[in-house]
C-alpha cells in the first residue's frame, strides 16, 4: 500500500528558541490537566443522571482519574500494539498512579506536563514500558516527591535500576575538566560502554526536556548546558539511532551558544520556507501518484512512502560556514524522501536497487534534473555502508526562482541504516571506534532487549477476564476481571491518587448511566470519548491560533507601527 507520509518531526521553522520557548512535548500531553478537567465536566453534563442545573466539574479524584486515563491512553497509543502488552500496560498504569499525585500540585501542573512530555518522547522512540515509566517518575524523583524505595516496591527493580543509572549519567559531564572534542569523545565512549543503553536513551529524552526550558536558567548556565548537549548528548542521540532527537538537541544548543548566528540562519530559512512547506506537500502528492501509477515499479515493490523533509538550523549553518557553500548551493531546503519496500520472493534479491533506479527515471519524467548534482550511493556506497540515491531537481518556473529540491531514494533497509539502525556506523559517530567494542555493545543491547521482553511479555492466559474487553484502560481499573468497574475498584484507584470517598461517589454518579452501581465498558468508553473530544478541541484551538497569528502578523507588518519600529531600530543601530 502506498502512502504519503507526514513530514519528519524535525524542529525547523518558527521563532528562535531563545525568544519563544517551544512547547514541551506533544500538544496533547502538554495541557492534559486542563483537558481532563474539561472532559470530566463534559461527562457530567452529558450523563442522564446529571442534575437539571449545570453541575460544576468534579474536582479532586474525578479530575485525577480523567488525567490518569487520558495520559495512559495517549502513551499506549504512541507505543503501538506490539509494545503495549498487558504486562506493559499494567506497569505504565502503576507508574502514572504513583507520579500523578506527586506532581499535580505546586506549579500549576508544569512538572506533570514535563514528565508526560518526556514519556511521550520515549514512547515515540518505541522504548519499552520500563523506560517510559522511568521517564514519568524521574521528575518526581528529582523533586523529592517520590523515593527510590517507593519505585522499587510499587513499580519494580528494573525501573528503579534505570532511574539509578540515569541519575549517574546526569553527573557524567562533571568528570571532565575541559570539554574539548577529545574529552567529549572519550566520555561518550565511556557512557556507551559502561551504562545501560536504555538509561542513556532516558537521559537523552530528559536532556531534550531540559533544553526546551533552558530560558529558566541564568545565561551562563544556559551556555554551559548547551555546550554539554552539543558535545556529548547530541552525538550520543545519533549513536543510539535517535536521529530526530539529535537534530532538535543540535538546533536548541546552536540557538543558545551562537544566538546571533542562529538568528541569521533562522531568518534566511524562514524566508525560504514560507512557500516551501506548501510546495513540499504538493510535490509529495504529485510524486506519490506517479509512482503508484507505474506498473513496472509496482510489480517489484509492495509499499511506497514519500516523506517531506525540512532543513535543521544547525546543519544549514554547517553547510554555509564549515563547508563554505553559497546559499544557492544548499540543495535540500526543499526535500523529499522516497522509501521503497521490495516484494519478497525467490527472485527479489536485486529488486531494491532496481526499484530505486526506476523511481529515478520516473522523477526525471516529472521534473528537470540538475546535471552534475546526482549522487548514486547505491551503485557506489559510502565507506561506512550508507546507500541512497540523491537527485537535485530544478522546480523553478518562468519568472519565479525557487530553491533546488533534493529527492533521496532508498529502500526500507537502506533507510534503517541511514537513520542509525546500523550499530557499527552510529556507534562510530558516538565515539566508539573500536570494532570489537562496538560488536560487544551491540550484543549487550540485544541481550537487554531480550530480558526486557521476557519481563513484559504476556503469558497465554494473561488477557483473560475484563469481560473480553479490549479497552486497556478499562482493564486496569477492572481488577477482578468481571467486565465491570465496581465502586470498590474505583475507590482503590482514587485512594492511590490521594482522593477521598466522596470523590468516588460523585464520579460514579456522573458516569453510571443506568444507576446499577458499577461502570460497564460502554459507560467507561463514553467517558473516554469526552476526554478525546476536549483534547481535539484544544488541538484545533492551537491550530487556529497559529493561523490567526500568522495572518495578523502579516497585516501588522504593513502598518505604520511596524514602519516606525523598523526605522527606529535601524537608526539606533546606526547611532
Amino acid at each position: 500500500m502506498a502512502t504519503a507520509a507526514g513530514t519528519a518531526a524535525v524542529p525547523a521553522g518558527g521563532r528562535p528558541y531563545r525568544r519563544s520557548r517551544p512547547r514541551c512535548g506533544p500538544p496533547r500531553l502538554h495541557r492534559l490537566r486542563l483537558r481532563a478537567t474539561a472532559a470530566a465536566a463534559a461527562a457530567a453534563s452529558s450523563s442522564p443522571l446529571a442534575p437539571s442545573t449545570s453541575a460544576p466539574p468534579p474536582e479532586g479524584g474525578g479530575r485525577l482519574v480523567a488525567e490518569l486515563v487520558g495520559a495512559f491512553n495517549e502513551l499506549t497509543e504512541r507505543m503501538g500494539e506490539e509494545l503495549a502488552t498487558s504486562s506493559s500496560s499494567r506497569l505504565l498504569f502503576r507508574a502514572l498512579k504513583l507520579a500523578l499525585p506527586a506532581l499535580r500540585d505546586g506549579d500549576g501542573g508544569r512538572a506533570l506536563a514535563r514528565a508526560l512530555a518526556v514519556a511521550a518522547s520515549l514512547a515515540d522512540l518505541q522504548m519499552d514500558a520500563e523506560v517510559i515509566s522511568a521517564g514519568i517518575l524521574r521528575e518526581a524523583l528529582d523533586a523529592g516527591a517520590v523515593r527510590m524505595r517507593d519505585v522499587k516496591a510499587q513499580i519494580g527493580i528494573s525501573t528503579a535500576h534505570l532511574l539509578h543509572e540515569s541519575l549517574r549519567l546526569k553527573h557524567a559531564p562533571s568528570k571532565l575538566d575541559i570539554l574539548d572534542d577529545e574529552s567529549a569523545s572519550a566520555l561518550r565512549k565511556f557512557c556507551l560502554t559502561y551504562y545501560d543503553i536504555r538509561a542513556v536513551i532516558l537521559e537523552l529524552a530528559l536532556k531534550l526536556d531540559m533544553m526546551r526550558y533552558l530560558d529558566d536558567l541564568p545565561k551562563y548556565l544556559q551556555r554551559i548546558k548547551s555546550l554539554e548537549v552539543m558535545k556529548i548528548y547530541a552525538p550520543l542521540a545519533h549513536a543510539v539511532g535517535a536521529g530526530n532527537l539529535s537534530l532538535e538537541l543540535e538546533d536548541l544548543s546552536f540557538c543558545y551558544l551562537f544566538p546571533h548566528s542562529y538568528d541569521h540562519v533562522d531568518r534566511w530559512l524562514r524566508s525560504q520556507e514560507s512557500e516551501c512547506k506548501a510546495l513540499i506537500n504538493l510535490y509529495k502528492e504529485q510524486l506519490l501518484q506517479a509512482l503508484k501509477a507505474d506498473d513496472e515499479l509496482n510489480r517489484i515493490v509492495q509499499d511506497i512512502s514519500v516523506q517531506g523533509r525540512y532543513k535543521s538550523r544547525f546543519s544549514t549553518m554547517k553547510k554555509l560556514v564549515k563547508d563554505g557553500r553559497k546559499p544557492e548551493e544548499v540543495n535540500d531546503i526543499l526535500g523529499l524522501r522516497v522509501i521503497l519496500e521490495p516484494r519478497c520472493d525467490g527472485n527479489s534479491s536485486g529488486w531494491g536497487p532496481w526499484a530505486c533506479h526506476r523511481t529515478h527515471e520516473i522523477i526525471q519524467s516529472l521534473w528537470k534534473e540538475v546535471p552534475g548534482r546526482t549522487k548514486d550511493y547505491i551503485s557506489q556506497p559510502k565507506e561506512n555502508g550508507y546507500q541512497s540515491l540523491h537527485v537535485a531537481i530544478d522546480v523553478s518556473e518562468p519568472g519565479r526562482m525557487r530553491p533546488l529540491m533534493e529527492i533521496q531514494i532508498r529502500t526500507k533497509e537502506m533507510h534503517r541504516f541511514a537513520v542509525g539502525g546500523d550499530a557499527s556506523h552510529s556507534l562510530y559517530k558516538g565515539g566508539l571506534t573500536d570494532p570489537g567494542e562496538a560488536k560487544r555493545l551491540k550484543a549487550i543491547m540485544l541481550a537487554a532487549a531480550e530480558l526486557a521482553a521476557l519481563r513484559l511479555r504476556d503469558l497465554p492466559d494473561s488477557d483473560r477476564g475484563a469481560g473480553n474487553c479490549n479497552n486497556p484502560a478499562f482493564r486496569q481499573l477492572d481488577k477482578n476481571g468481571d467486565g465491570r468497574i465496581s465502586i470498590e475498584e474505583l475507590t482503590e484507584v482514587m485512594e492511590d491518587l490521594g482522593a477521598g470517598g466522596e470523590d468516588t461517589t460523585e464520579l460514579m454518579h456522573l458516569l453510571d448511566a443506568n444507576s446499577d452501581g458499577s461502570l460497564s465498558s460502554d459507560e467507561f468508553e463514553s467517558f473516554q470519548r469526552q476526554i478525546e473530544l476536549m483534547r481535539s478541541l484544544e488541538d484545533e484551538d492551537d491550530h487556529y491560533r497559529k493561523i490567526l497569528k500568522e495572518k495578523l502578523h502579516t497585516i501588522d507588518s504593513a502598518g505604520l507601527i511596524h514602519v516606525y519600529r523598523k526605522e527606529l531600530g535601524d537608526k539606533l543601530l546606526v547611532s
